[in-house]
């Protein structure tokens, strides 16, 4: 049954009204309803977080520059901000499959200098921030999915509908049914993270990118471990490129040190690669192996691990952020400062900016219109100045290994060096991530070593320490476009990518009764993205599953 049918059986939707709508409790969304409430603590502001808690499903390195935080919170500090950990060393290492060479500090390009910043869990970050919140009045909903975005006569936003619960597999409603809510706003901002399923709609229907870069993703792999005390390095920062990627593939690994004898490490890989046989999650268990990453984790036990997409976090790249009704915030828009590895202070400052205009339309009556102070404000903020100073990093790259390395240098180290901060040039994509995988018989096969069980490890154990769990009897949230295409072009032309691609195992190829068919492990899915922006025929659609649904990380 479809979700109107299910709306004229069992209807009409209840309904809730706010000033402000917003869709996500990670870092922008909370920034935007924590600065709503600072500037006027009348608006009435409700969060919707599909997680189970805020911070559940936040994954990311993560080391963070405090300067947004200091703007929303002077006083973090007093307030018991979990920003516990300053950094107190950066490496930067260039791997081969058994050595490694540093790079001197003296050349170190300047955005990988972390100076001022802090290693933290983004996770208690953003639980703590949520804290804030509804100690200022913010209702936080979690637990509940914004599964379609409402519009009024005119075509404005004017809020969101909640996920039915309790629909069978089939779709069916099931004794414990019940319909989803309309959350109707003033205004709806929607904050739910790179590739945002709403987001992505939104983009679409009001034609948003036209005449912007296509927007690009990578994948990101993380671990948590306790090691022992004598390993313990608290505050060092440590990047690598080269090994075990090929010079075809952007990507590179980061190892962060937290306080109490953690360390949390990762893999990024970009989706622009062409060579279907490559699995970023066994690439990320690969890099592990090398003597410069194991000497950090030897002797300990991993304790988490999650995956998910973000942005590249180019500004040519990043869409119209208003449309009548609402705005995209922090990855939801794209953005991430992908030359600095970091996103968090950006989503921070968005989110900020956003409730800057929100305040000033809303004290002027204003309704359902488009927030153009929203743009005017990020283009005259620090933010937009520091991600056109980087514009140029992820392209660069796209253009092979040695280029991005030479122009990094070029515009972050020699370029500020002779005074002229701002590289002066700009370079432009639109090539599309899925469009870049080759078929299968072009390219060579890549064997994968086996896992130990120590330093390696496979998918099922790993989504396993996620704490990951869906609803077993509820309809796939890993939807088909046409249920014939993995087989019949994935399968056949590309070797079944999505059993590759995909970090936790929730796609998978068997054969029954002679034939080849694709089984959706959905209850497996990290909720990560992936296959919504590399399956080669952009056959795959993530919607959202039941609130609560997913991972439930803990310390990452």
């Amino acid at each position: 049954m479809t979700p109107q049918a299910l709306i004229e059986q069992h209807g009409p939707r209840d309904s809730m009204e706010y000033d402000v709508v917003i869709v996500g409790a990670g870092p922008a969304g909370l920034a935007t309803a924590i600065r709503l409430k600072q500037l006027n603590a009348d608006l009435s502001v409700v969060v919707l977080e599909k997680g189970s808690e805020p911070g559940a499903h936040i994954l990311s390195g993560a080391v963070m520059d405090p300067r947004s935080m200091d703007e929303l919170f002077p006083d973090w500090k007093e307030r018991g901000a979990p920003l516990n950990q300053p950094v107190t060393h950066d490496q930067l290492l260039v791997l081969s499959e058994t050595g490694a060479q540093a790079t001197p500090e003296w050349l170190m390009p300047r955005n990988f200098h972390n100076h001022g910043c802090y290693v933290i869990s983004l996770g208690a970050v953003v639980k703590w921030l949520g804290e804030q919140a509804e100690a200022l009045g913010v209702e936080i909903f979690p637990g509940f999915t914004a599964a379609e975005v409402l519009f009024d006569e005119q075509g404005a936003v004017k809020g969101v509908a909640t996920g039915h619960v309790g629909l069978g597999k089939d779709g069916e409603a099931t004794g414990n049914f019940q319909l989803g809510m309309e959350l109707l706003g003033k205004y709806t901002v929607f904050a739910e993270g790179a590739r945002g399923h709403l987001g992505k709609q939104l983009i679409a229907k009001y034609g948003l990118a036209e005449g912007k870069d296509t927007q690009t993703f990578a994948i990101g792999i993380k671990e948590l471990w306790e090691i022992p005390a004598d390993k313990a390095q608290p505050g060092l920062v440590v990047h690598t490129a080269g090994w075990p990627l090929g010079d075809d593939v952007f990507g590179g690994g980061f190892l962060y040190h937290l306080e109490g004898n953690k360390v949390t490490l990762g893999y990024v890989v970009g989706l622009d690669y062409e060579n279907p046989w490559l699995s970023p999650f066994e690439e990320m268990q690969r890099w592990k192996t090398h003597p410069s990453i194991k000497a950090h984790i030897e002797g300990g036990k991993r304790l988490g691990y999650g995956a998910r997409a973000l942005n590249n976090g180019t500004p040519q790249a990043l869409p119209k952020t208003v449309f009548p009704g609402g705005a995209l915030v922090g990855c939801d828009a794209g953005f991430l400062n992908a030359a600095r590895i970091k996103g968090s202070h950006a989503a921070l400052k968005s989110g900020m900016l956003c409730a800057e205009a929100l305040a000033e339309a809303l004290g002027a009556g204003r309704q359902q219109d488009e927030l153009s102070g929203f743009t005017q404000r990020f283009e005259q903020s620090w933010l937009h100045q520091e991600l056109w100073t980087y514009r140029n990093f992820k392209n660069w790259f796209k253009k092979g290994p040695l280029t991005g390395k030479l122009m990094t240098g070029i515009e972050h180290w020699l370029l500020p060096k002779v005074g002229v901060p701002v590289p002066p040039w700009t370079t432009h994509n639109t090539v599309k991530d899925h469009t870049k995988l080759r078929p299968a018989a072009e390219c060579p096969k890549i064997s994968y070593p086996k896992p130990d069980g120590v330093i390696t490890f496979d998918r099922l154990s790993s989504v396993f320490i996620s704490n990951t769990n869906h609803e077993e009897d509820q309809p796939a949230h890993l939807t088909l476009k046409d249920a014939s295409v993995p087989v019949k072009v994935n399968l056949a032309t590309y070797g079944g990518p999505e059993s590759r691609y995909c970090p936790a195992g929730v796609y998978e190829f068997v054969q029954k009764d002679g034939q080849d068919q694709l089984v959706i492990n959905a209850q497996n899915c990290v909720h990560c993205k992936t296959c919504d922006i590399k399956d080669p025929t952009q056959n795959i659609v993530w919607v959202t599953p039941e609130g609560g649904g997913g991972p439930n990380y803990a310390g990452m």
